[in-house]
């Protein structure tokens, strides 16, 4: 009996022991709700080891689309939330789900299609009437469908062209209802036109013989925020850990990364953090 109690006394001491080593100690991580698209091009794969390296914190990204990805911090299951679609972010930190937005960097959105180009759009730098061609020559179009922020954009530019592609759905009109490289993928695949951000597509290795169909119009511009979820309404969020995050991708350090990334010498993200906004914060 006595050695018995030895025994359970020294196994529950290893535990504590155990529970407060230098392995455990260092053991910090954060979930981080991103999307396909910064997911898709690398970024992640270039910028996380500097910033794990700098702070012993690991960050964990979840890769879905814009809507899912807010879903999925209003239900807790994120420390930080870092998207593309600025209107809903917004409403993010307005209901009390996040605590601040930031500015953190852009791209911008393209057309890419097929070199035999049937609505004729090819070097048009206005995208409602681009849309409006394709639409009208019922040329094959690809949609994400999935209320990512790329499809909130596609969704915003129809209904400035004052169309409602959904009328035409399954027949010109094809939505996947998945990420932006599997939906590029399919756009290839059925010789549609595609709406993707830039650096998605610069990094998209199946591009057959599709090209940039349309760019350079404003209202193409896509901008990324980070917002840190707030614990006032999920107690679990990491603060400390998560703003870390949050500060070191607009520090100089941080924001420098993102600007050096570059696929075959073309840059994929231009940072944009706003340092006014930051000291305001």
């Amino acid at each position: 009996m006595k050695s018995t109690a030895i025994w359970l006394g020294l196994a529950a001491l290893a535990g504590v022991m155990a529970a407060f080593s230098p392995a455990n100690a260092q053991d910090k991580s954060i979930l981080v709700q991103s999307t396909t698209s910064t997911a898709n091009s690398g970024l992640y794969d270039y910028l996380l080891p500097a910033f794990e390296k700098a702070s012993g914190i690991k960050v964990n990204v979840v890769a879905v689309g814009t809507g899912q990805a807010i879903k999925n911090a209003q239900n807790c299951d994120a420390d930080v939330l870092l998207v593309h679609a600025k209107a809903s972010e917004e409403k993010f930190v307005a209901e009390g789900y996040g605590v601040k937005r930031f500015d953190l960097m852009y791209n911008d959105f393209v057309i890419v299609g097929p070199a035999a180009d049937p609505a004729g759009v090819s070097g048009s730098n206005d995208a409602m009437t681009a849309l409006a061609k394709i639409a009208e020559a019922k040329a094959l179009f690809a949609s994400r469908g999935d209320d990512s922020g790329t499809n909130k954009k596609e969704i915003a530019l129809w209904n400035a062209a004052g169309i409602d592609p959904s009328e035409s759905s399954g027949d010109w009109y094809r939505s996947t209802g998945s990420g932006m490289g599997a939906t590029l993928n399919a756009g290839v695949g059925m010789g549609a036109y595609v709406l993707t951000d830039r650096a998605t597509w610069i990094s998209f290795v199946n591009k057959g013989d599709f090209t940039i169909a349309v760019e350079g119009d404003k209202a193409l511009f896509n901008q990324y925020g980070v917002i840190l979820v707030n614990p006032d309404k999920c107690p679990s969020v990491k603060v400390a850990e998560g703003q870390a995050f949050i500060d070191w991708l607009l520090s100089n350090e941080g924001q420098d990364a993102i600007g050096s990334y570059k696929i075959n010498g073309q840059p994929l993200f231009f940072p944009s953090a706003d340092r006014a906004q930051m000291k305001a914060g």
